[in-house]
């Protein structure tokens, strides 16, 4: 497992093929570069795209405003469990939209935030 955590472009065409790891867990935001990515996955590698792999910070921001404009606080272990059950939940969405239509786990993962803003639209019409 490789997780390139610190810039981004790190992976680029020029070193994509020396990539050995099976999997990325993309902790950066945007290590791999377009052409790269096409490169790994051409190879195999399994890669959690960064808009799936570190959204826990955002959801743990999330977590933090909930709980201020309720006055109401959880305890680190109710966070804790609350950030996985819905990191893992997005990742197997994401994994069964990559399954079912044949795509990248990083297509997969934009298909479903596409649709997602797509159903909020049509459900709050035109204006806001």
């Amino acid at each position: 497992i490789f997780i390139p955590a610190a810039l981004e472009n790190q992976i680029k065409r020029s070193n994509a093929d020396s990539i050995k790891a099976r999997y990325i867990a993309e902790g950066a935001n945007a290590p791999i570069t377009p052409r790269a990515d096409k490169i790994l996955n051409n190879k195999g590698i399994f890669i959690i795209p960064d808009i799936l792999c570190n959204a826990g910070g955002v959801t743990v921001s999330y977590f933090e405003w909930v709980q201020g404009n309720l006055s109401y606080f959880w305890s680190e272990r109710e966070i804790n469990l609350k950030l996985r059950d819905i990191m893992e939940k997005a990742f197997y969405k994401v994994y069964g939209i990559s399954e079912e239509r044949k795509v990248d786990m990083r297509t997969a993962a934009s298909i479903l935030g596409v649709e997602r803003v797509a159903e909020a639209v049509s459900l709050r019409g035109i204006y806001p």
